[in-house]
């Protein structure tokens, strides 16, 4: 015989277990991706499992503001992908600094290091000087050599919106480099 239970005495449930529950499933069915997407900027396993890691603490902390949730997958490799190239950035900043330091230290290597140092440092600039959204299109099309599909998957943006963005990118960045390559007349 069954016994009547009130609804009251059931187990309760809290809104916030919930959503821990919800944001749990949802991280094991997309952990492993954002992993990869991290090793793909990357290209170091430590480094890309240090920002997955960074990633899913901020997707923890951000999880109540998500809108649309089933989304969470793109979201989360959006936010992955941000935090990979931010480290990135990063790591190149401070490799440049140490070997800035390194040719201050050491004897001139002639004229052709200098203009390829120059050029690589204004095309950086050029890049960091982009809207977001075309950076991330540009970075990892261009400097990730990166494929139209795939950019498109990883970003979770259209393939015809992958090569606006990506035409944009280059006009401006072609833009930029023009300015900057003239050479400043003196008065």
């Amino acid at each position: 015989m069954n016994e009547w239970v009130h609804p009251c005495e059931g187990p309760i449930v809290t809104a916030e277990a919930s959503l821990d529950q919800e944001f749990e499933q949802r991280l094991r069915d997309s952990s492993t991706l954002a992993f990869r997407v991290a090793y793909g900027v990357l290209h170091h396993r430590e480094d890309a499992e240090d920002v997955a890691q960074e990633a899913f603490i901020r997707a923890y902390r951000s999880f109540r503001q998500v809108r649309d949730r089933e989304r969470f997958r793109a979201w989360l490799v959006r936010l992955t992908w941000r935090l990979a190239i931010d480290r990135q950035r990063a790591e190149k900043r401070r490799l440049a600094r140490e070997k800035g330091a390194v040719e201050r230290e050491a004897p001139a290597t002639g004229e052709a290091a200098a203009i390829a140092g120059e050029q690589s440092t204004r095309l950086w600039h050029a890049i960091d000087a982009l809207p977001e959204k075309l950076r991330a299109v540009v970075l990892l099309a261009c400097i990730e050599d990166r494929g139209v599909r795939e950019v498109a998957a990883l970003l979770g943006i259209a393939e015809g919106t992958v090569k606006s963005r990506l035409f944009q990118g280059r006009k401006k960045l072609a833009e930029r480099l023009q300015w900057t390559a003239r050479p400043v007349s003196k008065r």
